[in-house]
């Protein structure tokens, strides 16, 4: 390995009381994989509640409202940056696994219900006066009460709410968490202090379009394969936020065992949040550990350079709550996936941003020293080194040696590359990327990025002449990485993506995952194998659609699949 880097790279389900004592038990989501019985009826699977639920579809509706005033106002030359970026954070607030909070949420319906009004008021100075057609009932204001008046008014707008052609609303909602996905990755860039324009407009005209009755399937249709250029622009403006101002990861072994001394363990996706807590804790005998999808943050020269980023703890999301029992420190949420929370862990449990948690800490803005006190507080590590992983392999660093690479596909030595990668989760059949991974024959390649990867990770897959047998690209926004290296051999080869040796296994669990696969449609990326579940939100005509123009399916067994694809 050495001379690897040397040579190449020198649930609970209890329904709650709302605010008026009563039982809360009618909901309806299906935005995840993991949604019970082709959506949740009765709690969320991933522990959102009833009032919870509401308050979201009743936020997303409200977005709707703002962004036919937006979107309208825009067709007159105005604009407003605190209408387009409150638009990111409230999608990305209703992505799984962000907030759990009612009163939270509650105030975010109350902002809204004000952005639709300046909204409204842009579009009719831009215009010279009111608008004569037709206003649709979300664009119309509204009392933005008490959480529990909120609650009762968002429980008729939600998912089920539109009397409108079942395939119609199945793209519609596609389109709807694709937006989600990439809120996301545009609410880390502008932490970072870069925004793209081009974002905030779609998002207006996309979420304008769910209230136009005039518009028909195929119009769906194009706004999703838009969606996933977009995704593709907000993956690309993250990239240069985070190597702009981390640097290009480059490949690092990472430790799994503990450093002794006291410990905070950070979970999430914000690398700017992690630099900020490194900062901090610089010299007071803290050793931060990351956890979930910060695992690649390793990789990054800004911040690999802090000597107490001392390592990753635990795997995926799904395992938080078996192992954070295990951790003797603080720990802190910046993004999803946050679950609920075990009693032996939460009164050092932190969250920040929009993460929330009823009853949980929230850290608002950039000064960290509740977490970093309650860490002085705890026992902390015991020295106890373990086994080392690899990270950093983003398109930089495999770009960098892709001669070799090329060299070693067209002498034969490298038969296959697979990415592997995704979200992870706790529903059955998730073992198929395990035993997937653990059959790659000897002579294929292995790529990976998000929490996918620790279905398999800490497996030995040795190395192809110097070059590891399974790189890990890094986050799930790192699907732009692996576009770029998979763009990049097609052009050294001369071929379209589709005629590479390159098979796309891909997991999914919310909605940054929809977002990235809008985006390999986008581009025309076919033959994709998705899993372990297929969305409920499809309609079977969608369904039939994606597999006639893309050749989409859903994952066999690994035996199987393997055979398939490599003859």
């Amino acid at each position: 390995m050495k001379a690897f880097f040397k040579n190449l790279f020198g649930i609970e389900t209890s329904t709650k009381n709302n605010a008026k004592g009563e039982v809360m038990e009618n909901m309806f989501c299906y935005q995840c994989e993991q949604a019970a019985n082709g959506g949740c009826s009765k709690v969320g699977v991933c522990g959102k509640k009833p009032d919870v639920a509401a308050l979201q579809d009743l936020l997303v509706y409200s977005m709707k409202g703002i962004a036919f005033w937006a979107n309208l106002a825009r067709e007159k030359g105005a604009k407003d940056a605190a209408i387009d970026r409150f638009m990111i954070d409230g999608l990305f607030t209703t992505v799984t696994n962000v907030d759990f909070d009612a009163d939270e949420i509650a105030k975010l319906v109350r902002d809204a219900a004000s952005y639709r009004n300046q909204a409204q008021a842009l579009y009719e100075k831009a215009n010279g006066g009111a608008y004569t057609g037709i206003v649709p009932e979300a664009a119309k204001a509204f009392h933005a009460g008490t959480t529990a008046e909120l609650v009762e008014l968002g429980a008729k707008h939600g998912v089920k709410s539109d009397d409108i052609d079942a395939d119609v609303k199945s793209v519609q909602e596609i389109v709807t968490y694709g937006m989600k996905g990439y809120a996301a990755y545009a609410h880390h860039a502008l932490v970072i202090g870069l925004e793209n324009d081009e974002i905030y407009a779609f998002t207006h005209k996309a979420f304008a379009a769910t209230l136009d009755p005039k518009l028909g399937l195929m119009d769906f249709v194009g706004l999703a394969m838009e969606c996933g250029r977009i995704n593709l622009v907000t993956m690309e403006l993250l990239d240069k936020a985070n190597t702009d101002s981390f640097g290009h990861p480059v490949p690092t072994p990472v430790q799994l065992g503990t450093k002794a001394g006291k410990a905070i363990l950070v979970s999430g996706h914000d690398l700017r949040m992690l630099e900020e807590l490194l900062k901090q804790t610089e010299g007071k005998g803290i050793n931060i550990y990351t956890h979930g999808e910060m695992l690649p943050a390793h990789g990054y020269p800004g911040l690999k350079k802090y000597a107490h980023l001392a390592g990753n703890f635990g795997g995926a999301w799904q395992d938080q709550a078996k192992e954070f029992v295990d951790f003797p420190g603080a720990i802190i949420f910046n993004t999803n996936c946050i679950q609920r929370p075990a009693d032996s862990y939460k009164d050092r449990l932190f969250t920040w941003g929009l993460v929330q948690w009823p009853d949980v800490k929230n850290i608002n803005g950039w000064d960290f020293s509740p977490v970093i006190e309650k860490a002085l507080s705890l026992p902390g590590f015991e020295e106890k080194p373990g086994k080392e992983i690899l990270t950093g392999f983003g398109h930089n660093a495999v770009l960098g040696v892709a001669d070799k690479v090329i060299d070693a596909v067209k002498g034969g030595q490298i038969r296959h590359f697979f990415l592997i990668g995704g979200c992870d989760g706790a529903k059955t059949g998730r073992n198929y990327y395990t035993e997937f991974a653990e059959n790659v024959p000897a002579d294929c390649v292995i790529l990976t990025l998000a929490c996918g990867k620790y279905r398999f990770n800490k497996l030995d897959f040795g190395d192809i002449g110097g070059i590891p047998r399974l790189l890990d690209i890094g986050q799930c926004n790192d699907a732009y990485s692996a576009i770029q290296i998979a763009v990049a051999l097609a052009g050294a080869f001369n071929c379209g993506v589709n005629d590479l040796p390159l098979s796309f296994i891909l997991s999914w669990y919310e909605q940054k995952a929809v977002a990235i696969l809008l985006t390999l449609l986008h581009l025309g990326v076919k033959n994709i194998k998705l899993g372990p579940s297929l969305p409920a939100f499809i309609t079977p005509n969608v369904l039939n659609f994606l597999v006639e123009n893309f050749n989409i399916g859903p994952i066999g067994t690994a035996e199987g699949d393997l055979k398939q694809i490599l003859g």
